[in-house]
């Protein structure tokens, strides 16, 4: 890692914050990485070993860092953990949860799924179908539900905006709450079907056909779970 006195005028603190979130996300996301030890990157910062440790408290917090006590900082990827422990705390109420999830999602995915059908690359359209194939080939309704996650964050991915991603992301452990519920009553199979016609519309650049396929599904997915707000009567 490429690490260098801090010149930036302004917090000390959040200099370093942002340089060491600059290198976090310049390295690559597939192999573990450490941070330098905490004397060791006070030196090279040209900062006191307090400043540092604020720094990387700060990082931790956000989800970028995470320190174990013994053996250093080990850089992670839990950009999503500070919303989704708020929620348990804001919404004690699981029902209440779940009706809000819904209503976020259906604010949300509908318009990345039109986004993707859009930008979608080559390989973002391999890596939906080969979700797909998951998803239809899933022996259980654990690994349904994870290839169905999974599908909804490679589309994330594949509408080119980070933030749909990094929200989904902070939603992970609630949206898995809900396809027990789902999955667990109906099945599998609605959600093969729908993501079916997700994946056609996207793969036929229909932005508006995939709007449409996207927000079918999640207010089906709401009525599946019996929630008060959708429980109007629609077609299958």
């Amino acid at each position: 890692m490429n690490i260098t006195t801090l010149q930036r005028p302004g917090s000390l603190v959040e200099g370093v914050c942002q340089q060491l979130a600059e290198l976090i996300r310049g390295g690559s996301a597939s192999e573990e990485r450490w941070l330098p030890a905490e004397r060791s990157l006070a030196e090279k910062l040209g900062v006191s070993r307090t400043v540092v440790r604020e720094a990387t408290k700060r990082l931790e917090q956000q989800g970028l860092l995470e320190i174990q006590h013994g053996n250093g900082i080990k850089v992670v990827d839990k950009l999503h953990r500070p919303l989704n422990d708020s929620l348990s705390l804001l919404l004690p109420d699981v029902a209440e949860r779940l009706q809000q999830l819904t209503e976020t999602r259906l604010s949300i995915e509908p318009d990345a799924a039109a986004f993707a059908a859009q930008r979608a690359s080559k390989e973002q359209l391999q890596t939906l179908r080969r979700v797909q194939g998951q998803l239809e080939a899933a022996p259980d309704n654990a690994a349904a539900i994870e290839a169905d996650i999974a599908a909804h964050h490679a589309i994330a991915d594949a509408s080119g905006n980070l933030i749909y991603r990094l929200i989904l992301d902070s939603l992970a452990e609630l949206s898995i709450a809900s396809r027990l519920r789902t999955v667990g009553r109906i099945g599998k199979q609605t959600a093969v079907e729908h993501h079916a016609r997700i994946l056609d519309a996207i793969e036929r650049r229909d932005p508006a056909a995939a709007r449409e396929a996207m927000h079918t599904h999640i207010r089906a997915a709401g009525q599946d779970m019996d929630l008060p707000s959708l429980k109007s009567p629609r077609t299958r």
